[in-house]
C-alpha cells in the first residue's frame, strides 16, 4: 500500500461552501496591513490562546515509539487532574519565534498585556530598535476578541501608554482562526511535539512547548504563570471613552489603532 502512495490519513476539514476566505475584504485588508508593516520594517505579531489542557496522567492524541504503551487514566475526569494548563502565545511572524505563557487558573485579557516584555519581547525587545508601531493579528472572539473591552483597555494601559507604542490590531473574521499565523506556524507544531505524551505535570507542559522546533527555524520560549487573575473585571463606559482608539474605515469593528496618550 505504501508503495502505491497510500497511508493512513485523517479527515481534512478543507471543504468550504462559501467563497475562498482569502478573497474576502477582511483577508485582503489584513494582507495589505501585513505587507505595509513588513515593508516599513515594523514588527507583526500573531496572538491567540491554545486549547485548554488537563495536567495529569491523561491520554494525549497521537502515537510514540515505545516498547510498551504508556499507561494513562481510563477516563478524563477533571477532578483527577493536577490542574489545567492554558497556553497563550505571541508569535513574531518575521522572526519565526513564539513566546508562550502557560496559565494555571483561567484565561484573562489582562494577562496578555500585564507583562508587556513578554508580549513584544520575543527575540527583539522592544520589537525593533527604535520601533514605535506594532501590528497585532488576533481572532475575533475569546479573551482577545474584537468586542472584549478588557483587551483594548489592557493594550492601552500596559503597552501603548507604558511603552509609547502605537498598536494596530486586525481581527480575523469569526470562524477563520485557522488563518491566524500562530495557529498553523506554532500551535500546530507544539501539538505535534507532544503528540502521544501525557502532560503529567506543568514541567512537562513547559518543556514540550519550549523544545518545539521545525526545519524552517521555529523557536519557542515558554514559561509558567502561577497568577490567579481576578474574573468578572468590568471596564466602564467612561474608561472606554478615555481610550485613544481610532477605528479604521475598513470594517472598523475589527480593525483599529490604539495610540499612546
Amino acid at each position: 500500500m505504501k508503495g502505491l502512495g497510500y497511508r493512513l490519513r485523517a479527515n481534512a476539514k478543507k471543504l468550504n461552501r462559501q467563497r475562498t476566505p482569502a478573497a474576502t475584504p477582511s483577508f485582503v485588508y489584513i494582507a495589505a496591513m501585513r505587507e505595509s508593516f513588513a515593508q516599513a520594517g515594523l514588527p507583526v505579531v500573531s496572538v491567540d490562546s491554545k486549547h485548554r489542557e488537563l495536567v495529569g496522567d491523561f491520554k494525549n492524541p497521537g502515537a510514540t515509539w515505545e516498547e510498551e504503551p504508556i499507561l494513562v487514566n481510563d477516563h478524563d475526569f477533571p477532578s483527577q487532574a493536577k490542574g489545567v494548563a492554558l497556553p497563550y502565545g505571541v508569535y513574531d511572524v518575521a522572526a519565526n519565534h513564539a513566546c508562550v505563557s502557560v496559565g494555571t487558573t483561567h484565561g484573562h485579557p489582562g494577562l496578555r498585556s500585564r507583562q508587556p516584555g513578554q508580549v513584544v519581547g520575543l527575540p527583539r525587545a522592544p520589537p525593533l530598535p527604535g520601533a514605535t508601531e506594532l501590528l497585532v493579528l488576533a481572532d475575533s472572539g475569546g479573551s482577545n476578541g474584537a468586542r472584549t473591552r478588557a483587551w483594548k483597555y489592557g493594550l492601552q494601559h500596559r503597552l501603548c501608554d507604558r511603552h509609547g507604542l502605537t498598536v494596530t490590531v486586525c481581527h480575523y473574521p469569526s470562524g477563520a482562526s485557522k488563518w491566524n499565523p500562530i495557529e498553523h506556524r506554532a500551535f500546530s507544531e507544539i501539538s505535534k511535539n507532544w503528540a502521544g505524551r501525557p502532560l503529567a505535570d506543568y514541567e512537562t507542559v513547559v518543556n514540550y512547548i519550549s523544545t518545539t522546533r521545525t526545519k524552517s527555524g521555529l523557536r519557542v520560549d515558554a514559561h509558567l504563570v502561577r497568577v490567579d487573575y481576578p474574573t468578572g473585571t468590568k471596564v466602564s463606559d467612561k474608561e472606554m471613552k478615555d481610550l485613544s482608539v481610532r477605528h479604521h474605515d475598513t470594517q472598523p469593528n475589527r480593525n483599529y489603532t490604539i495610540s499612546p496618550r
